[in-house]
């Protein structure tokens, strides 16, 4: 019987080639669903072979952390070249759009509590 392996929404492509080459590499049978035309499907992987599950957990855990270790150095690489964004220089980058969000964050508070502002009186 198949078994759910990894729900791909949300996932990147290149992420998402990588762990099928994993699983294709390690000889674990697999198959895809796709999102579907709109988008409304769920687009996973899976194992036809439930015997298989807990060999492919392992594999994506340490792919994981190994991806992981590789995007914590790319990050300690670019914070100490000084080029890592940081949420002052993308404001400084399109600060209307930040004050337009800021602003609708806003008015959804306000009309999410405002009821109960007037429930007392």
């Amino acid at each position: 019987m198949a078994v759910q392996l990894l729900i791909l929404r949300g996932v990147p492509d290149g992420e998402a080639d990588e762990i099928r080459a994993l699983l294709s590499e390690h000889h674990i049978d697999y198959y895809e669903t796709p999102a579907g035309s709109w988008g409304m499907s769920m687009p996973a992987l899976w194992l036809n072979d439930k015997t298989q599950l807990e060999r492919a957990r392992g594999l994506l855990a340490e792919y994981q952390r190994q991806r992981q270790s590789v995007a914590r150095r790319e990050y300690e690489e670019l914070k100490a070249q000084g080029r890592q964004r940081t949420l002052i220089a993308m404001f400084r980058e399109q600060p209307l759009r930040y004050l337009f969000y800021l602003a609708l964050i806003c008015v959804i508070i306000y009309f999410s509590i405002s009821p109960f502002l007037k429930f007392g009186q």
